[in-house]
């Protein structure tokens, strides 16, 4: 393996032909491949989905009493935004 190689896995999935039609289209368009695509699709997805789970995280500890909140206008202020 190169030095400069990036360690890949290969893994198969099964869409529905909307999808794949969709998908095509979209890499014709774009002249970038179906794979790329679907690979931004997927790392855009679980950075999405841990970006969810950071968020229910720090709303519990705001419920729980562990964590406190500053009103708008104070931050506002703070960094010197006109409001």
């Amino acid at each position: 393996m190169q030095a400069d190689a990036v360690e890949t896995a290969v893994t198969a999935l099964r869409l529905p032909p909307e999808l794949v039609e969709r998908l095509d289209a979209l890499a014709q368009r774009t002249g970038r491949s179906v794979i790329d695509h679907a690979r931004d699709a997927i790392v855009g997805h679980l950075d999405d989905l841990d970006d969810l789970a950071i968020a229910e995280q720090r709303l519990e500890a705001l419920r729980r009493g562990d964590s406190d909140t500053v009103p708008l206008v104070d931050l506002l202020v703070r960094y010197g935004v006109e409001h």
